[in-house]
């Protein structure tokens, strides 16, 4: 600098910056470059003093400067990479570390800067071995081993990364982040107590690591402590009000709750902040698939992707949305993927076996059903109890994976909703939940029952937890309740808090474990008795279920041990009929208008394609080489489960045209109509056909069925003896086949059976739905009067 007065200039301008008298000195700074734009200590000062205010994109310009005409500074080059850093630009301040390091190799700042932008970046191998050559030089570099230990974890090296954080420790009891470290690790590991402890340590040292505060809720969240995880994710926020994480956890307690207005909001916030979050994106997709909004949730998943590709639960999302939309052969290709990435992910081993069955692919088929035995037999939740059904796991094996199931995902409350003593009501209050009263088989089999009950004795209440329609049979059960509340929109939370007020004494879950449940309501017992009922043919395994309702075929005394809930026998089968809702269409349809041959016997089976196996398959394949010009009649459920059918029927000797797909007909009464077309209904083992197998027989059309081991195996047997056709019940493969081929070849016996059927329809219990009502009722009554005399539930049979 030439000018004696710009030096002195120069000269004041670093006085008032020492004291503190920063906008005089910028001021002065300012006027000093303008008459010399390239003097470097008045461009770097000044950066620092608009790093110190906060314009760091400002002061980055300036420092760039600054190097351009002192590259060699290492002081300027510190300060430079540190506000590169500030304002997210990792790869220029790697780029100016490494210059400075060619400078002064043993720099241990620029080491230290150089790992942080690295692991910044997801380089996380460089980071490691830059770090590595920091502690080095440095061994006793505290921020460095806790930083190094935070590379580890994302390396997966999760020991490494322990023994990282307890060195940090060691060195220095009161670094507050390695406490932080330790305890996300520790969550990691399902080490809850101990990452507890880890979080709260750090938080005692700083109260104001925003981190902290977030893990702590992480580990709550993963505990189930929804309450709690909640108010520390808003402690976290109250720190650092831009904490992606934060947001994304609260995103993730509204989900659970399904609260999804919130939940959607919450992750919006979180992508705001930080739009390659892929974890956001991920929840966003799965309230989206919730809605049923499955264009959008797979554009959520798919942005999901584009940041995480390696992601197991975004492709299990994805395979989630498929299989709704019934593309079962991309939701198979989804979970598969997925299971290649994270098979011990929650539920997805049975899910991805599931797809399979849905598109009849029975390749490796027996051999993945074992391994996913052997899962759940380990305590694993590797399946929902839904999707393991169809496997032909015993009623022991169907225990132990809902128990599994409603341990991992609806634990039940710490602090139960219902009081300890019995409420003091005129009439007892029924509480009906699901989310099919629509037009839905549940809805069809149930809707009578409901206009049934005795007013004078029972008030009920229907609370919907699924998405309405305008359908005459919506209107009609809004009806038939006494009182009914549409809560799809409400939270969980929410909806058990309802119950508890409207003093429900005997809460019914009709969904069970099936799509769209919502289990964690009677998680949280909201009525003093819960019952499983209808909608699931299984057992919850969940202590806050009472109850299941079962009939003795279903449910043999001897199979007691199989279920977590005390059993109510009614004295006929458990599944009820609606007359009203079966209306038969009068239109006689003639077969050729179906694709079915005019002459030459028709075997039938309209279940849906997951229950039919190659056991079963080839059984069948079996009974139609044996009756000359037979077919089967079989659901068109998709193209797939077809094209492989055929090919399956191919290989067992049988001419595939002999299978013929049923496609969907305008209205319900006329599926009911065409079933007079078929002169046998074959029934599938492990998994039974329930409503279809009722609406058969309310048809006229007789049912064979093979006695099974479990619940789903045992429904139809359940059917034919409440209509009083139990020769249709066999033990074994060997009698099911003989008696088809028997009935199917001589035609007096199947008139007979055909006869008898049409006969006993309207004159036994199965399809007498007063009768059903009045026995329901008995058995509401019995568990009611137990908790009036304040005893534990017991199994109660309506037959003594």
């Amino acid at each position: 600098m030439s000018n004696r007065d710009d030096a002195q200039s120069l000269q004041l301008a670093f006085s008032l910056h020492r004291s503190g008298k920063f906008a005089e000195a910028a001021t002065l700074y300012r006027k000093v470059i303008k008459r010399h734009p390239r003097e470097a200590n008045a461009l770097h000062s000044l950066a620092l003093i608009e790093a110190a205010a906060g314009n760091r994109a400002e002061a980055a310009q300036l420092m760039a400067r600054s190097l351009a005409v002192q590259p060699k500074n290492i002081q300027f080059i510190q300060n430079y990479v540190t506000v590169l850093c500030q304002i997210g630009k990792f790869e220029t301040a790697s780029t100016e570390c490494r210059k400075g390091l060619e400078i002064d190799a043993g720099n241990v700042y620029l080491l230290y800067v150089a790992a942080g932008a690295l692991l910044k970046q997801g380089k996380f191998t460089d980071a490691l071995a830059t770090f590595d050559r920091l502690l080095a030089l440095e061994p006793r570099h505290i921020a460095a081993i806790t930083e190094r230990g935070s590379v580890l974890m994302e390396l997966g090296q999760h020991d490494a990364a322990r023994e990282s954080a307890e060195r940090a420790i060691a060195l220095e009891p009161n670094h507050a982040e390695a406490h932080l470290n330790k305890g996300i690790l520790l969550g990691l590991a399902r080490q809850h107590a101990e990452a507890l402890t880890s979080f709260d340590t750090a938080l005692k040292l700083n109260p104001n690591l925003p981190y902290a505060w977030s893990g702590r809720g992480n580990v709550l969240f993963g505990l189930r402590r929804l309450e709690e995880a909640s108010a520390a994710y808003e402690r976290a926020l109250a720190v650092q009000p831009q904490l992606a994480e934060a947001r994304l956890g609260l995103g993730n307690i509204f989900f659970e709750l399904k609260r999804f207005d919130e939940a959607l909001t919450t992750y919006d916030k979180a992508i705001a902040i930080q739009p390659n979050l892929a974890a956001a994106w991920l929840g966003r997709g799965n309230v989206l698939f919730d809605l049923r909004r499955a264009d959008e949730a797979l554009a959520a998943y798919d942005k999901a992707l584009s940041f995480n590709p390696g992601s197991a639960e975004v492709w299990a999302g994805r395979g989630n949305v498929f299989s709704i939309l019934k593309r079962h052969g991309e939701a198979f290709a989804a979970y598969d993927k997925a299971f290649a990435l994270k098979p011990e992910l929650t539920g997805l081993e049975g899910d991805r076996i599931r797809s399979r069955m849905q598109i009849c692919d029975w390749s490796d088929l027996e051999a993945e059903c074992d391994h996913l035995l052997r899962s759940v037999r380990a305590g694993r939740a590797a399946t929902s109890p839904f999707a393991f059904l169809g496997t032909g796991a015993s009623g022991a094996d169907e225990l132990a994976c809902a128990r599994a199931w409603a341990a991992k995902r609806y634990p039940a409350s710490e602090r139960p909703l219902s009081p300890a003593a019995p409420y003091g009501h005129d009439r007892i209050r029924i509480g009906y939940v699901s989310a099919d009263f629509r037009e839905h088989p549940v809805s069809y089999l149930i809707a009578g029952v409901i206009e049934g009950h005795d007013r004078a004795r029972f008030e009920t209440t229907g609370i919907s937890i699924g998405p309405a329609d305008t359908s005459p049979m919506r209107r009609r059960l809004e009806k038939a309740f006494d009182r009914f509340i549409d809560a799809s929109a409400l939270g969980i939370d929410d909806i058990a808090r309802r119950i508890r007020e409207g003093e429900i004494d005997i809460l019914v879950d009709l969904n069970g474990f099936t799509q769209n449940a919502r289990t964690a309501i009677f998680a949280y017992r909201p009525a003093p008795l819960q019952v499983n009922y209808l909608g699931y043919p299984g057992t919850m395994g969940a202590e806050y279920i009472d109850y299941i309702i079962a009939d003795p075929v279903l449910i043999p005394k001897a199979h007691r041990a199989n279920y977590r809930e005390k059993v109510v026998w009614l004295p006929h089968s458990y599944l009820p009929h609606d007359t009203a809702s079966r209306a038969i269409a009068e239109q006689r349809f003639a077969r050729h208008e179906f694709g079915l041959p005019e002459r030459g016997f028709v075997f039938c089976c309209f279940n849906n394609a997951y229950k039919l196996n190659p056991r079963v398959f080839a059984s069948r394949m079996r009974i139609l080489g044996a009756v000359e010009g037979s077919v089967l009649w079989l659901s068109r459920d998709n193209e797939a489960a077809v094209d492989n059918l055929r090919k399956e029927a191919a290989a067992a000797g049988v001419d595939p045209a002999r299978l013929i797909f049923a496609d969907r007909v305008p209205s319900p009464s006329e599926h009911l109509a065409r079933h007079r077309l078929a002169d046998l209904f074959l029934d599938t083992l492990p998994y039974n056909a329930h409503t279809t197998a009722s609406d058969a027989l309310w048809t006229g059309l007789p049912v064979l069925t093979q006695l099974g081991e479990t619940f789903a195996g045992r429904v139809a047997a359940s059917l034919l003896s409440a209509i009083g056709l139990p020769e249709l019940i066999v033990e074994t493969e060997a009698q099911f086949e003989r008696l088809a081929i028997e009935l199917a070849t001589d035609p007096s016996r199947l008139t007979a059976v055909t006869a008898k059927l049409a006969q006993h329809r309207l004159t036994r219990p199965l399809f007498d739905t007063s009768l059903y009502v009045a026995h329901l009722e008995q058995a509401y009554a019995a568990m009611f009067r137990r908790r009036q005399d304040r005893l534990r539930p017991d199994h109660i049979d309506l037959r003594c």
